[in-house]
């Protein structure tokens, strides 16, 4: 295993260094002048200069680059336009908040989602199921930002049990968690159902049963765990959509988080953070996907690594 982690962590350098020249090449492209935009549009064409050299846009896109690049190896991603502040410390305060936004919700999807999905499948055309899949279908279908006034409306308006804006409190999380995780928990939930169902379908569930074991056993010993292999693959995407996707719900409940941080960042026009933001989204699905197939083998130890 650590061979095969060892050489897809290796294969991962070229899909970051590809990333990164798309990232620079593209942000270029987004029409708007920085140096206008932080000179006022009544500086005069001297003043406005005087800002490009300091931010390094008077040099050619291939000298801008070269530099780039040169500061990511040594780690430094650059210096903020708006703020001044290094681009690294601005992202990590940005990601700390973002990254437990995303645990709570993935948690609360992925325990729910599975026990949703698991109940489902256990109780087969019954309402209960009848009663997932219409939930799940709402779940998926009602826009994050809709669920999110929606809860603000409930639970921070009407009865002032939480607060209307995000926070890294515990209060704080509660809604845009549950907001953030709506759309990933039904998704979960129908997927567990689905492959759930598939494996009680299978030969050796038939074997199981006949040789006399509690329908809970063979649910428990043999089912669930085959079952979850692509709940996992799921429940990993969904938690790199959670993490590089929480744009709405931060924006909605005003959260200080990435999402929000590149919101500011486009329309600030600041180039710096939004490398590095993009960078870090990048880099986050790689990571993900990586685990994501470690956790294979843990599930199911028939799979091997070659």
């Amino acid at each position: 295993m650590l061979r095969y982690f060892i050489r897809r962590l290796l294969q991962t350098v070229p899909t970051v260094l590809g990333v990164m020249v798309v990232i620079f090449f593209f942000i270029r492209a987004l029409p708007g002048d920085p140096a206008r935009l932080y000179a006022g549009e009544d500086a005069t064409p001297q003043e406005v200069a005087l800002i490009k050299e300091r931010f390094g846009l008077d040099k050619s896109l291939p000298e801008q680059f070269v530099r780039y690049v040169g500061a990511m190896v040594q780690g430094n991603l650059g210096t903020s336009f708006r703020s001044r502040l290094p681009v690294n410390e601005i992202l990590t305060r940005h990601f700390i908040a973002t990254f437990w936004l995303s645990i709570l919700a993935i948690a609360l999807a992925v325990v729910v989602g599975v026990g949703l999905g698991v109940g489902a499948a256990a109780n087969r055309n019954s309402l209960f199921d009848l009663g997932i899949t219409v939930l799940a279908i709402l779940g998926i279908s009602v826009p994050s930002f809709f669920l999110g006034i929606l809860l603000i409306y409930i639970f921070a308006v009407n009865y002032r049990v939480l607060p209307v804006t995000g926070s890294l409190s515990f209060q704080g999380l509660i809604l845009p968690s549950v907001t953030l995780a709506a759309a990933s928990l039904a998704t979960i939930a129908r997927f567990a159902r689905s492959s759930l169902l598939e494996v009680l379908g299978e030969d050796f569930i038939r074997t199981a049963k006949s040789k006399g074991l509690a329908s809970y056993l063979v649910l428990r010993k043999h089912a669930l765990k085959n079952a979850l292999i692509p709940v996992i693959t799921i429940a990993g995407l969904q938690f790199g959509f959670l993490l590089s996707g929480t744009i709405i719900v931060e924006t909605v409940f005003n959260f200080p988080g990435l999402g929000w941080l590149l919101i500011q960042s486009i329309n600030a026009r600041d180039y710096p953070v939004l490398q590095g933001l993009m960078l870090v989204f990048a880099v986050e699905f790689l990571i993900i996907n990586l685990l994501v197939d470690m956790l294979y083998g843990v599930v199911d130890p028939r799979i091997r690594y070659g």
